[in-house]
C-alpha cells in the first residue's frame, strides 16, 4: 500500500496571452524565495478543474478567468521530497479586472511577460512547469474543455 502522503498534488494553471504577453504572479515560496508563476493552485474538494481554474486566477490577480482550452496535464515531481503535483494547465482569456481586490497571501505583484522576458527569468519560475506550458500552448498544443470531466453525486 503506497504511502498516501506520496500521492500526486492535483493543481490547475491558467495561461492568459495578452499582446503577446502572459499573465503571470510574482509570489513568495514557503522558503521566502520571490519566483514567477502562472495563476495557480490547488483543487479544493466539490469543484471542477474549471472551477478552479477560475478561482485561483481571480484569488491571485483579481482577473476574471474565461477559460477557452486545455493545454496539457502535466506531472511533475521532486523526488528528494517526495512530492509529485499533477498539473491541469488551461488557456482562456482575462476579461475583467479589479484592481482593489486583496490578492492571495504571499502573492507580491501580477507582471505581464513576453516568450523572450520568460525566458530570461527562468532560473525564478516556480518549476519548469512555467515555460514548458507556455511553449506547448504557443506550439498550438491545445484540446476542448470538454476533455475535463467531473462527476459528482
Amino acid at each position: 500500500m503506497s504511502d498516501p502522503s506520496s500521492r500526486p498534488r492535483v493543481t490547475v494553471a491558467t495561461l492568459i496571452e495578452q499582446d503577446q504577453r502572459f499573465l503571470l504572479v510574482e509570489e513568495l515560496t514557503p522558503e521566502g524565495q520571490a519566483v514567477f508563476n502562472q495563476p495557480a493552485g490547488h483543487v479544493e474538494g466539490g469543484e471542477s478543474l474549471i472551477e478552479a481554474a477560475i478561482r485561483e486566477t481571480l484569488e491571485e490577480t483579481g482577473w476574471q478567468f474565461e477559460p477557452h482550452h486545455l493545454v496539457g496535464c502535466y506531472l511533475w515531481g521532486l523526488p528528494a521530497a517526495s512530492i509529485h503535483y499533477l498539473r491541469f494547465a488551461i488557456a482562456g482569456c482575462a476579461v475583467r479586472h479589479d484592481p482593489t481586490r486583496p490578492l492571495d497571501d504571499g502573492i507580491l505583484r501580477t507582471v505581464w511577460l513576453s516568450l523572450d522576458e520568460l525566458k530570461q527569468t527562468r532560473a525564478r519560475h516556480r518549476s519548469p512547469l512555467v515555460l514548458r506550458t507556455v511553449e506547448d500552448y504557443l506550439a498550438g498544443e491545445i484540446h476542448p474543455l470538454s476533455t475535463l470531466k467531473y462527476l459528482a453525486d
